[in-house]
C-alpha cells in the first residue's frame, strides 16, 4: 500500500547552480507610503518555464517556492537574488509547499503523487507516493498539526496524514467528493480545510480516528479555495465564486463576509500576517489585496505585468511574500516601513 522512494543523490545532482544575480527590483509607482514592492526572477539558466507558485518562508531569511512547471523545489535568497532550484524527480508538479517543525521542506507534489520532503541542509529529496487506490488524488496543500503529523488535501476527492516517525501514509476519501483545497491549523491545535468544488469548510474533528466534520458557509456555492488561522483562532477563506473573503469563528459559530474591490472579483489565496491583517490574491484584478478587518478596508497591489496569477501567499513580519505563477517570478511586499 505504501511506498517510500529516498533519493539519496548528491547535492551537486539535485541542485542545479545557483544564479547569483541582482534582485530585480522594479518598484510601483502605484504602492503607497510605508510599502515597497520587489519583483525576483524565479528563472535560471536552462530551467524553461518555472510555474512559480506556493511559498513558503524558511528560517534563515530566505523562501522556498515550488516550481509546478518544472518539477523543482527553489531555493531564493532575496539578498541577490540568487535561486537555487531542487529537482523533484520524473513526472513532477509540485504544488503545494511548507517548512515542517524538522526544519524540512514539505511537498505536496500533484505530479508524482506523492508526499516529498526536500532538506535544505543537502538538498536531500525523499519521496512517499500515494496507495494505488488513491492514484490520481490531485494533491494540494499540508499542514502540521501539534504531534508532528503532517495532513493534506486532494482535489480529487480525497484527505490523508503522514506520520514521519513511522513514515506512515494514511488516505481517505473525503465527505462528499472532490474538491478539497486549502488546509489550515489554529493556535488551538484544531486543522481545518476548505472544499473548492464542494463549497465548505471542514474540521479534522477527530485527529485520532481523522473523523472528519462540514461547516456550511453562509454564502451558497462559494467555491472555497483557501483557508488560514490567524492568531485568535479565527479561520479566513477566499471564495473562488463569490469574491469575497469570509470569516467563521469556530468559537461561537459566527460569519461574515466582505466581497472584494472590482466588478468581477475572484479570490484564490489567503495568507494572514502576524499582525492579523489578511493577504489575498485576485486573479481578475491581476492584484494582491490586503484587507484590514479592523476598519474593513481593502489596499490593492497590481501587478506591473499581465497575468500575473499570484497562488498560495506566505511571508514574515512585515513582508508578505507570493509567486507569480504566469510570469515566473517572486513577488515581495514589505510594509510598515
Amino acid at each position: 500500500m505504501q511506498r517510500r522512494d529516498l533519493l539519496a543523490l548528491s547535492a551537486a545532482t539535485l541542485a542545479a547552480p545557483a544564479l547569483l544575480r541582482a534582485p530585480r527590483a522594479e518598484a510601483q509607482a502605484a504602492a503607497p507610503p510605508g510599502y515597497r514592492v520587489t519583483y525576483f526572477d524565479a528563472t535560471t539558466p536552462g530551467s524553461g518555464r518555472v510555474g512559480s507558485r506556493d511559498v513558503t518562508a524558511a528560517s534563515d531569511g530566505s523562501f522556498w517556492f515550488c516550481g509546478q512547471r518544472n518539477g523543482t523545489l527553489n531555493r531564493l535568497d532575496p539578498r541577490d537574488g540568487a535561486v537555487t532550484p531542487v529537482r523533484l524527480g520524473s513526472g513532477s508538479a509540485p504544488h503545494g509547499v511548507i517548512r515542517g517543525p524538522d526544519g524540512g521542506l514539505w511537498v505536496t507534489d500533484g505530479g508524482q503523487n506523492a508526499i516529498v520532503r526536500v532538506d535544505p541542509r543537502d538538498r536531500r529529496v525523499q519521496v512517499w507516493r500515494l496507495p494505488d487506490a488513491f492514484a490520481n488524488a490531485n494533491l494540494n496543500t499540508g499542514v502540521f498539526d501539534p504531534r508532528g503529523t503532517y495532513w493534506f488535501t486532494g482535489q480529487n476527492g480525497v484527505y490523508g496524514r503522514f506520520t514521519p516517525a513511522s513514515e506512515q501514509l494514511e488516505v481517505w476519501e473525503a465527505p462528499r467528493g472532490r474538491g478539497p483545497y486549502g488546509i489550515t491549523r489554529t493556535p488551538q491545535g484544531t486543522i481545518w480545510y476548505v472544499s473548492l468544488a464542494g463549497n465548505h469548510l471542514a474540521q479534522i474533528e477527530d485527529l485520532g480516528s481523522a473523523r472528519v466534520r462540514i461547516v456550511e458557509p453562509p454564502t451558497p456555492n462559494q467555491g472555497a479555495r483557501r483557508v488560514w488561522s490567524d492568531s485568535q483562532g479565527r479561520l479566513w477563506i477566499s471564495e473562488w465564486n463569490s469574491g469575497n473573503v469570509s470569516m467563521h469563528d469556530p468559537r461561537d459559530g459566527s460569519w461574515r463576509a466582505w466581497r472584494l474591490p472590482g466588478d468581477r472579483p475572484r479570490c484564490y489565496s489567503v495568507w494572514v500576517d502576524p499582525s492579523d491583517k489578511v493577504w489575498l490574491t485576485d486573479f481578475p484584478a491581476n492584484a494582491i489585496v490586503r484587507f484590514d478587518p479592523a476598519d474593513q478596508s481593502f489596499l490593492s497591489f497590481p501587478s506591473d505585468r499581465p497575468g500575473a496569477n499570484v497562488r498560495q501567499m506566505d511571508g514574515i513580519a512585515g513582508e508578505a511574500w507570493g509567486g507569480e505563477s504566469g510570469t515566473d517570478r517572486i513577488v515581495r511586499i514589505q510594509y510598515g516601513l
